[in-house]
């Protein structure tokens, strides 16, 4: 069982805690990564585009010129698609493009995320969070101590915490629930509480022992 130092806001040491290996130093599958982020960035798209097919567009309701004797082939409409300003073939319409990834899945990329962060030395452990008043410069200056160039932070609800740090381009909170792999993967240091460490690793030891 691997052991991380527990930081305070002025990135100074104040204890140690222990890392289970079952979460934070398993192998790392590339694959399961690659699947669920997929499955997560799938999940975000809109869907909204659209063009329009031959029997949406506006006018061409009417034959251009007669069948025979005009030397010319043979048209029905103005607005086929070989014209200009005419429908589109298989064009996209609207459509969900979101699919489900099974919960084991989910939660053993979650591990291998957490140990490639842990692996890497890019796992920073503070002992809380709290702050006094929304401050966004607060956050900057221990981001800046903490030696992370773009953080993702993830405490239990911490409403002060959130506000302080929505405007912050290379910083991103999140709750401990809604700790995910596309958001580990997108920043380079993961700052989590002790809280957060006890929770994370508690969750994913039960969804693994209800798999198994």
């Amino acid at each position: 069982m691997a052991t991380i130092e527990v930081k305070n806001l002025d990135g100074k040491s104040v204890g140690k805690v222990d890392l289970d290996d079952s979460v934070f130093g398993v192998e790392v599958n590339e694959h399961l990564l690659w699947e669920v982020v997929k499955a997560q960035r799938a999940k975000r798209r809109a869907g909204t585009h659209s063009t329009k097919r031959r029997d949406e567009v506006r006018g061409g309701g009417k034959k251009p010129y007669k069948q025979k004797g005009t030397g010319n082939a043979r048209q029905g409409s103005i607005r086929a698609p070989h014209y200009v300003g005419g429908g589109k073939v298989f064009t996209p319409k609207p459509r969900d493009y979101e699919y489900h990834v099974p919960k084991k899945v989910m939660a053993g990329a979650l591990r291998s995320a957490l140990s490639l962060r842990a692996k890497e030395s890019k796992l920073v452990v503070l002992e809380g969070f709290q702050l006094d008043s929304i401050k966004t410069k607060r956050v900057a200056e221990i981001i800046k101590k903490l030696g992370a160039k773009k953080a993702l932070i993830v405490d239990a609800k911490n409403e002060t915490l959130q506000k302080s740090a929505r405007n912050l381009p290379k910083a991103k909170y999140l709750a401990t629930e809604g700790l995910n792999v596309y958001d580990v993967l997108d920043h380079d240091t993961l700052v989590l509480t002790r809280a957060t460490v006890e929770t994370v690793t508690a969750r994913l030891k039960q969804e693994e022992g209800a798999a198994s």
